[in-house]
């Protein structure tokens, strides 16, 4: 079977025709639908409905295409890599990142990136929801206690654990059993505990939230804590500076599991320079022992 066959052919269902096909790769039409056909006269099949407009596949060649796009596609990336060179990341990375990362840390990030590998033109979308990185719009996505992925793969780049903070003025429940204001996150259950390591001597204490106000942002409910509306749990990094400047009150350290950020990649396809540049960039840039 001539494999080069197969690629023109899905270049030309990718592209939705032999004249887009021929624009993107600088061949003619004349021999894309040579090459188009020969392939049909190898299999014994018809793969495009010719005189359709738009361009329609048949039942045949979409079955083809289905099956060959991401494999042929990985053999094109590889072969784009090696001309453009493999140690020097370079094009459009597109990235996914949810708006409390991007709000709280990607600008320092994106510009020190950009700095360092300035051939790489890095495009920033905001998005809070999940992303398939398999049809190729996006490169890297950014993510929150992601779900397990058999088609991502990627590092924790970042650890977040959870504090309980309140306005200085807000009393501190004198028992476990005494229940206080709480600005809780939408979708947080009613009679809820949450136990947390005393910052004072160490001792773990139970707290019961009583909602006063929900809010799904957690910078949102950080500015309700700060504004007196109650106590409430969030991510350290967050409030790290109102807990210096005395804006608000650290009640002591959630034993919940930390917030883990992780910055993720398909799996299937080949890894390029630029997104390797990346993932080891922001695993570095955030190291513990780094101070920015």
């Amino acid at each position: 079977m001539d494999l080069a066959a197969i690629t023109d052919f899905n270049l030309v269902a990718k592209h939705g025709g032999f004249g887009a096909a021929s624009r993107a790769s600088a061949m003619s039409k004349a021999t894309l639908s040579r090459r188009v056909r020969e392939l049909e006269e190898s299999l014994g099949v018809r793969l495009i409905e010719r005189g359709v407009r738009p361009l329609q596949l048949t039942e045949e060649g979409a079955a083809l295409y289905a099956r060959t796009e991401e494999p042929f596609g990985a053999i094109a990336d590889t072969v784009q890599a090696i001309k453009a060179g493999l140690k020097h990341p370079s094009g459009r990375l597109r990235i996914s990142a949810p708006l409390l990362f991007v709000n709280m840390s990607l600008g320092p990030l994106a510009a020190a990136f950009v700095a360092a590998y300035p051939d790489v033109l890095l495009e920033v979308t905001t998005d809070d929801g999940f992303v398939d990185l398999r049809d190729g719009a996006i490169d890297v996505v950014i993510r929150a206690n992601p779900r397990p992925d058999d088609d991502l793969v990627g590092r924790c780049f970042l650890t977040n654990p959870l504090v309980l903070v309140a306005p200085p003025g807000l009393p501190r429940p004198a028992d476990d059993h005494q229940p206080f204001p709480a600005v809780m996150r939408t979708g947080m259950e009613d009679g809820e505990t949450w136990i947390v390591v005393d910052a004072a001597n160490g001792a773990t204490r139970h707290y019961r939230p009583q909602a006063v106000l929900r809010l799904s942002s957690p910078l949102s409910i950080r500015d309700a804590v700060v504004a007196g509306a109650g106590a409430a749990l969030v991510p350290v990094a967050i409030v790290a500076s109102d807990v210096a400047a005395g804006r608000l009150v650290h009640w002591g350290a959630s034993t919940r599991p930390p917030i883990e950020v992780w910055v993720l990649h398909a799996s299937r396809r080949l890894v390029s320079t630029k997104v390797s540049a990346f993932v080891n960039f922001i695993c570095e840039y955030f190291k513990p022992t780094e101070k920015r």
